[in-house]
């Protein structure tokens, strides 16, 4: 993990850079299909969906919650994954809604910059190494 300044520029970038954003899903979606079926499954797309860490509340503390309402939370964010509703979730789905999800931040972030903690690895992470590389490049 890593402390970076980003705003909403740097996601809105990275997600309008098809390239990069492309490969980005790509890796990421080929990460989560462990048995390689081109499909993601709900068990392969929980554990992502369980690194969003919807249930913590303040830098790392994690508040327990009802089983059931986790269970809900989950399934709702699934579903929200599945546009045809067939239980998978394929690689066009993934990127539509992972972009929409990105956007969405964006859009809440503002144009004023915040610094956050990010994980390797993670679509922000990878939005602010595009960000800094074109700024070396210039």
């Amino acid at each position: 993990m890593s402390v970076e300044v980003l705003d909403s520029a740097t996601i809105v970038n990275f997600v309008e850079d098809e390239e990069a954003f492309n490969v980005s899903i790509r890796d990421r979606f080929a990460h989560l299909d462990t048995n390689h079926d081109g499909l993601l499954s709900y068990a392969e797309l929980l554990k992502e969906l369980q690194s969003l860490r919807v249930f913590e509340t303040h830098f790392g503390i994690d508040v327990k919650a009802d089983p059931k309402e986790v269970a809900h939370v989950y399934d709702s964010l699934f579903v929200q994954f599945d546009h045809d509703s067939n239980g998978t979730v394929d690689l066009e789905e993934f990127k539509v809604e992972t972009k929409r999800m990105m956007l969405g931040m964006a859009n809440g972030m503002g144009f004023l910059p915040v610094q956050m903690l990010l994980e390797e690895g993670s679509f922000l992470k990878k939005a602010v190494e595009r960000e800094s590389s074109k700024l070396l490049a210039a």
